[in-house]
């Protein structure tokens, strides 16, 4: 007997979304001189709330690598580029402590990100001694999340990866850099979500 056949969602080959979710018409092209990798896990791939793939369609100069563990050689190629000082974006926590800041070059610069949550993110930290080495960028008071209307946080200055990203590019860039277009496109990003949400729990009885 034949099986029945399998229908998959129609997915969108930009944005890499179902077509019923599709981010296209929400990406802003923002002008940056930093180059970003980010290092995505693979859990956070998959996750509809994620904001990495709005961030990437909207930066030029943007990589995203998705993996939870790197073999050395292919991490130091990822992490490096001729030309270019790297800073981790990423606090100075007891567990994995900052290294001593490196004198400034004045070389144009490449910035890691990691997305994923808190623990798994520290854990790709420990156990990547080529991810601890990086001279880091950390955010001083990061300003107030709208991602909490869709996904919870531990601590209470966690923000999205597109938020802490583009945070991170305004202080590297100044004035030049013009975050304003691609923060209220992830806030009706965020609205989007939420909108969704709301049938699902109008339907749970308590």
């Amino acid at each position: 007997m034949d099986s029945p056949p399998t229908f998959r969602r129609a997915t969108c080959a930009r944005c890499l979304r179902p077509q019923a979710t599709c981010l296209c018409a929400l990406a802003r092209p923002t002008a940056h001189r930093t180059e970003v990798l980010v290092l995505q896990h693979p859990q956070e791939q998959r996750q509809a709330k994620n904001s990495v793939a709005l961030l990437r369609l909207s930066l030029a100069h943007c990589e995203v690598v998705v993996g939870e563990r790197f073999a050395p050689e292919t991490l130091q190629a990822l992490l490096h580029r001729p030309g270019r000082d790297t800073r981790l974006l990423y606090p100075d926590v007891p567990a994995a402590p900052a290294p001593p800041a490196p004198e400034t070059t004045g070389a144009p610069l490449r910035l890691v990100v990691l997305d994923a949550t808190w623990r798994k993110s520290l854990r790709m930290l420990l156990e990547h001694p080529a991810l601890a080495a990086l001279p880091r960028l950390s955010l001083d008071a990061p300003a107030p999340t709208r991602y909490r209307a869709i996904r919870a946080a531990r601590r209470a200055d966690q923000v999205s990866t597109l938020e802490a990203t583009v945070q991170a590019l305004a202080m590297l860039e100044g004035p030049s850099f013009d975050a304003a277009p691609l923060l209220d496109a992830f806030g009706r990003f965020v609205a989007g979500v939420q909108a969704r949400q709301r049938p699902h729990h109008a339907g749970i009885q308590s």
